[in-house]
């Protein structure tokens, strides 16, 4: 189990080493858009890693090619529900509201 904290709120959650983190934020009780159910289809769970992004696997051909989509892509931007959580602290900025 990891700390992940969720920012702008700074809620702060233990989560499973694999575990998406989008399924992370959605268990938090923390609200996130994520209108394709997981499968890096819309984009609409960008995120940005504010820390511990070396932690957290590489991004696969999917995740990337939805990223190439996006206006406001950073070299800290992932997709929550592509993104597997390892096994230190992470620190995420949600983007969007719902």
């Amino acid at each position: 189990m990891a700390l992940l904290t969720i920012q702008p709120s700074g809620k702060a959650v233990e989560v499973a080493a694999g575990a998406t983190l989008l399924s992370a934020i959605l268990a938090s009780g923390e609200s996130i858009r994520h209108k394709c159910e997981g499968k890096a289809e819309c984009g609409s769970c960008h995120i940005f890693i504010q820390e511990g992004r070396k932690t957290l696997p590489r991004i696969q051909k999917l995740e990337n090619e939805k990223l190439d989509t996006l206006v406001g892509v950073s070299s800290k931007s992932r997709l929550a529900c592509q993104t597997l959580m390892g096994e230190e602290p992470v620190t995420i900025e949600l983007l969007s509201f719902v």
